[in-house]
């Protein structure tokens, strides 16, 4: 810990997943901490991102189970009551902030609410007043990118259709990554007509290109309109609601999300100023140990230039990281598990390891699995057969990737990554006695 003529050990910049996750534990083992928010406590995942995503996406996931066990069981289908899902979202994430402060404040971290910059190596400034640290985490997250054209006053981004409390009749989203493509599945299924612009001829671009095509095939099953290659020009308002001119045509609704990506939190907060290198795209340069060009300076979370996905559990696993570090539990350079990532769109597109891309440029290391489960009795059993498995082994045998398609294939995936991340020889897999009959059983099953 750090000699007294600091007022903190170290003294974070934001207080999200990169931050509080790391922060409970180092509190816990004796070092007197500051956390600066200038928003909600806990900053993107609990109050605008994750957590109200996924409540949002229960009933549709809910709906789409009854729908495919018409005629197998059940009878009666549901609709999904768009304002009353709305406030069953806030009745989940509402209490988060209050929840997670005082889970901090309970260890003695001092909570300092408003917006900080640095001052210096050892300084950030909030509201006029300085405080001091050993040790700074950078850990401010990012922003949704806004598109720069005329009308751009007309467009919302992700927070704020988290906070449409009505539903619109008639949405077009603008975008094809994760945001768009789950918001997109969320309002078709609870009965808008859903215009979805991809700026390309594809979507999801870090996932399995033919899984996403079925995926958008889909989509467009459910009534959504699918304009590829498409680029904004501006946003009109109409009479009958918002118009969006583009090189395909106009389209007009009345609601539009734009969700065109999202860029780290390094403007304005004093980086140039203290000499911390950054790019405005990429975030904030670090080395092995999360430490930027200015020594005591750390960063963790989303506001990392890096190639593992900027995700919550990234996000989770660096903060952690940092703790060790401060506290001598290691000197070792940060090393990434296997990252499984997650489209919870309908069905879900979830992947870990290496990529059939990846696998089949590369023949000579890998040996490639696939799957149709459209046969898969316990998927049968659901009425939830459509989906791909694509398994990827190195040479040996060894499970080091998979990727799948299907309504559960984030619950897929999750049962396999003991396997990848702790190269488990191909035998011994055999020694996992799963649940039968569950999702996991069948997906050992076909491994």
């Amino acid at each position: 810990m750090a000699e007294q003529k600091y007022q903190f050990d170290v003294l974070y910049l934001g207080s999200g997943h990169g931050a509080f996750n790391g922060a409970m534990p180092l509190a816990q083992a004796g070092f007197k901490l500051g956390m600066i928010e200038a928003d909600k406590i806990g900053g993107t995942c609990p109050n605008r991102g994750c957590n109200a995503k996924i409540s949002l996406d229960m009933p549709v996931k809910v709906k789409e189970t009854v729908d495919q066990m018409q005629g197998n069981g059940l009878t009666g289908t549901t609709t999904i009551d768009w304002k009353a899902n709305y406030e069953h979202e806030h009745k989940v994430i509402d209490a988060l902030p209050n929840a997670i402060g005082s889970g901090l404040e309970s260890l003695g971290i001092e909570l300092i609410h408003g917006k900080g910059t640095l001052v210096d190596e050892h300084t950030i400034a909030v509201d006029g007043k300085n405080y001091t640290a050993d040790k700074i985490v950078i850990a401010t997250g990012a922003h949704y990118h806004q598109l720069d054209i005329p009308g751009k006053e007309y467009l919302h981004n992700g927070t704020d259709f988290l906070n449409l409390a009505d539903q619109p009749d008639r949405l077009t989203i603008i975008g094809g990554g994760y945001i768009a493509i789950e918001f997109a599945t969320i309002a078709a299924t609870a009965g808008t007509k859903v215009t979805l612009m991809l700026h390309h001829d594809h979507a999801l671009k870090q996932f399995y290109q033919p899984f996403v095509a079925d995926l958008l095939a889909d989509l467009e099953a459910k009534g959504v309109t699918i304009m590829k290659n498409v680029t904004p020009s501006a946003v009109t308002k109409q009479a009958d609601g918002f118009q969006v001119e583009t090189n395909q045509g106009n389209v007009t609704s009345d609601w539009i999300l734009d969700a065109t990506g999202r860029l780290p939190n390094v403007e304005n907060i004093g980086l140039d100023e203290v000499g911390v290198e950054y790019d405005p795209h990429k975030g904030i340069a670090v080395n092995d140990h999360l430490q930027t060009s200015v020594n005591n300076i750390y960063a963790s979370g989303d506001v990392v230039d890096k190639e593992v996905g900027r995700l919550t559990p990234t996000a989770i696993y660096e903060g952690l990281y940092l703790t060790k570090l401060f506290t001598g539990k290691t000197t070792d350079a940060i090393h990434y598990p296997a990252v499984p990532s997650a489209v919870f769109s309908s069905p879900r597109i979830a992947q870990v390891g290496v990529t059939p891309d990846e696998a089949q440029a590369h023949p000579d290391q890998y040996d490639v699995k696939e799957v149709d489960l459209s046969e898969d009795w316990f998927r049968l059993a659901m009425r939830a057969n459509h989906g791909k498995t694509i398994t990827v082994f190195d040479k040996e045998g060894y499970l080091v990737g998979m990727t799948e398609i299907s309504s559960e294939a984030d619950n897929s995936i999750g049962s396999v990554l003991p396997f990848i991340e702790y190269h488990i020889d191909p035998e011994k897999m055999n020694d996992f006695i799963t649940l039968f009959p569950t999702i996991e059983s069948e997906t050992k099953h076909h491994l």
